[in-house]
């Protein structure tokens, strides 16, 4: 059983800044991809940031030059670290990993909120 835990979100004003964490436990296989998406109300869930096992990273236009994503392969943890972050930012947030062994696995989500 592979389990993913999330935190880090909450509510940050406009211009703020958030670091969001995904803890993955349980039985895992090498971890290729680690990544986060987000879902806004009535929107579809979309890519925001995944790193790769390599290191290599790639992100969404929306956030790139002002997020990071970057992760602890000793801790099994994948970080993602939000700035500037604007009120078109508030989604769920959902950390998503994929094993060698081709299984994928995804998390409950934290919810960000941005607001004054």
């Amino acid at each position: 059983q592979v389990q993913l835990v999330e935190s880090g979100g909450g509510l940050v004003q406009p211009g703020g800044s958030l670091r969001l964490s995904c803890a993955v436990s349980g039985t895992i296989f090498s971890i290729l991809d680690m990544g986060w998406y987000r879902q806004a109300p009535e929107k579809e869930r979309e890519l925001v940031a995944v790193i790769g096992s390599g290191g290599s990273t790639h992100y969404a236009n929306s956030v790139k030059g002002r997020s990071t994503i970057f992760r602890d392969n000793a801790k099994n943890t994948v970080y993602l670290q939000l700035n500037s972050l604007k009120s078109e930012d508030t989604a769920v947030y959902y950390c998503k990993v994929e094993l060698e062994d081709g299984s994928a696995y995804w998390g409950q989500g934290t919810q960000v909120t941005v607001s004054s």
